[in-house]
C-alpha cells in the first residue's frame, strides 16, 4: 500500500489513482535563462525516482515536467548577452537536458514549453474573465481577483486576512486588490509578444503551468510536485486559477521537496555559495550526486557540503566494491529484500530507509565473497543490482565507476598544465596506475617491500587505493 504525503491535507494518504492502474504527474521543471543548479538537480532526481517507482509497482504513467521559456529573468539576460531570448533558451535547455543524462534522470514522457502553449493560456485567461474571476487592469494587464476564489490559500495555510494584516505589500494602481496577480502582461517596447484580445503581450508564469498541466493531464489529474518554493504563491495561484476555469478539483495530491541548504545555509548568490550541476560535477561522478540526494528523505532539508558530497561517495563506493568480480544473474529478486525495499518506497518514498536495505544486501554478499559461496554471492548481487535499478543507481560497470572516479580539478589541471615530455604516460591514465600495480607486484615477488610501499604511497597521493588479495593479485580504486 503506497502512501504518500499530500501538502494539501497535511498528512500521509494512501495514494488511490483517479484511473486504476494509471497516473498523471506534473512537476513544475526549470526557467531556462542560467544553468541547473543542485536545487535543480533535487527536484530532477526526486521525480525521477519518484516514476521509476511508479512503473516498478505496475502503473501506467504520463510523466509531465514543463519548461519556462519566457519570463522577465529569461528576457533581461537575453538582453544583458545582446541575444535572441530563443537562442538563450534554447542553449539553457540543451545543457539541462546534459546534466538530466549525467544524473542519470530519464526524459519525461512530456515536455511543454510555455511558448508553445499560447492559444491554451489565451483561453483559459478569457474562460477567468468569462467567470468574473479576472479583469483588465488599468495598465492593460490582466489580473485574476483573489478575493473571488473562495478557498484561495488552501494549499499553503494562508489567508487573505492575515496576509493583509501581516505582510507589507507595494501598491499598484492598476489592480483591484494590492494580492490579485498578473495573467497577461502587456508588450513593452522591443519584448518579445504574442497577439491577444487584450493586444500583444505574454504569459504571466503561473497561468502557464496551469495551462500546460491541463493541456497534458486533462482537468483533473493525480500529483502536481516540485520544490518546497513553489508552495507560495506559485502552486496555490495554480489551483486558483485551474479549479476557477474548470469548476473541477484540480490535483489530488501535492508533492514538495525540501529546500537545498549549503553548509547549513540557504543557497543563493548573493552569500557566494551557489553551486551548479556542473561545477560540482569537476570534483565527483554524477552518480555520486544523485545517491547524495536519496540519501535524504526527499521532503526533509538537503544540506550540501564537500563532507556530506564525500560520505555520499564513500557509501557509493563501498556498494560497488562488493558487486565487484561477482556477476549477476537473471533471477528474481528474494522475497526479504523485496518486500523491505518496497516497504521503505511505500512508506512516502523513503530512499534513506530503502538504501539501507542496499547496504544490508552489500554486507552480506561481502561474507558470501568472503566464504567462497559464488552462487549465493550471485543471487546476492542480483538482489542489489535490480533493487539499486529502481532508484537509478549501481547500473555501471563496478570498476569502471571504482577506477574511473575523476580526480579533483587542482589535480587534473597540474597534469594537464606539465610538460608532456616529461612522462609518457599521465599519471591521471589507467595505464599509468596498471604499470604501477605491476612493478609493485614485480618487487613484492623480489622481497623489495621498501620499494613496493613506496609505489603503494606514491599511489595514494595520486588518489588510487590499492587493494591486495588473497591469491597474489591486486585490484584499485579512486580514492
Amino acid at each position: 500500500m503506497l502512501r504518500i504525503y499530500n501538502t494539501l491535507t497535511r498528512k500521509k494518504e494512501e495514494f488511490q489513482p483517479r484511473v486504476p492502474g494509471k497516473v498523471g504527474m506534473y512537476v513544475c521543471g526549470m526557467t531556462v535563462y542560467d544553468y541547473c543548479h543542485i536545487g535543480h538537480a533535487r527536484v530532477m532526481v526526486v521525480f525521477d525516482t519518484v516514476a521509476r517507482y511508479f512503473r516498478h509497482k505496475g502503473y501506467e504513467l504520463t510523466y509531465v515536467r514543463n519548461i519556462t521559456d519566457i519570463d522577465d529573468k529569461i528576457i533581461n539576460r537575453a538582453n544583458e548577452n545582446g541575444e535572441v531570448f530563443t537562442a538563450l533558451t534554447q542553449r539553457f535547455i540543451d545543457a539541462m537536458h546534459e546534466d538530466e543524462r549525467a544524473l542519470n534522470v530519464l526524459p519525461p514522457d512530456s515536455e511543454p514549453k510555455a511558448t508553445q502553449s499560447i492559444p491554451a493560456i489565451i483561453a483559459m485567461i478569457e474562460t477567468l474573465i468569462d467567470k468574473g474571476l479576472a479583469y483588465v487592469g488599468g495598465n492593460g494587464d490582466v489580473f485574476y481577483s483573489v478575493s473571488k476564489f473562495k478557498t484561495y490559500g488552501k494549499l499553503s495555510g494562508k489567508n487573505l486576512a492575515d496576509l493583509q494584516a501581516g505582510e507589507r505589500v507595494d501598491v499598484d494602481l492598476a489592480k483591484q486588490d494590492p494580492f490579485d496577480f498578473v495573467l497577461w502582461k502587456m508588450a513593452k517596447a522591443d519584448e518579445p509578444s504574442w497577439a491577444s484580445p487584450w493586444g500583444q503581450g505574454r504569459p504571466g508564469w503561473h497561468i502557464e503551468c496551469s495551462a500546460m498541466s491541463t493541456c497534458c493531464l486533462g482537468n483533473h489529474f493525480d500529483i502536481h510536485g516540485g520544490g518546497m518554493d513553489l508552495q507560495f504563491p506559485h502552486h496555490e495561484n495554480e489551483i486558483a486559477q485551474s479549479e476557477g476555469a474548470t469548476g473541477e478539483k484540480f490535483v489530488n495530491v501535492w508533492m514538495h521537496n525540501g529546500f537545498v541548504r549549503v553548509d547549513n545555509e540557504k543557497m543563493s548568490k548573493s552569500l557566494g555559495n551557489f553551486f551548479t550541476v556542473r561545477e560540482v560535477l569537476k570534483q565527483y561522478q554524477p552518480e555520486v550526486i544523485r545517491f547524495f540526494i536519496l540519501l535524504s528523505h526527499y521532503r526533509s532539508p538537503l544540506n550540501y557540503s564537500d563532507e556530506q558530497l564525500n560520505d555520499a561517495k564513500a557509501g557509493l563506493t563501498r556498494l560497488y566494491t562488493a558487486l565487484r568480480d561477482v556477476k549477476a544473474i537473471d533471477t528474481p529478486i528474494e522475497d526479504e529484500y523485496k518486500n523491505r525495499f518496497e516497504q521503505a518506497m511505500d512508506d512516502d518514498f523513503n530512499t534513506a530507509i530503502a538504501l539501507s536495505v542496499l547496504f544490508d544486501i552489500a554486507n552480506e554478499l561481502n561474507t558470501a565473497k568472503n566464504a567462497k559461496e559464488p552462487q549465493r554471492a550471485e543471487q546476492l548481487a542480483t538482489n542489489l543490482k535490480k533493487l539499486a535499478g529502481f532508484m537509478g543507481i549501481l547500473q555501471s560497470d563496478p570498476n569502471a565507476f571504482l577506477q574511473g572516479q575523476i580526480l579533483h580539478v587542482s589535480v587534473v589541471e597540474s597534469v594537464a598544465t606539465s610538460d608532456s615530455s616529461s612522462a609518457s604516460v599521465s599519471t591521471d591514465s589507467n595505464e599509468w596506475i596498471k604499470l604501477e600495480i605491476q612493478k609493485r607486484l614485480a618487487c613484492k615477488k623480489h622481497k623489495n617491500w621498501a620499494l613496493a610501499d613506496q609505489i603503494r604511497d606514491e599511489l595514494k597521493q595520486q588518489g588510487v587505493i590499492l587493494e591486495d588479495k588473497p591469491d597474489g593479485t591486486t585490484s584499485w580504486r579512486r580514492e
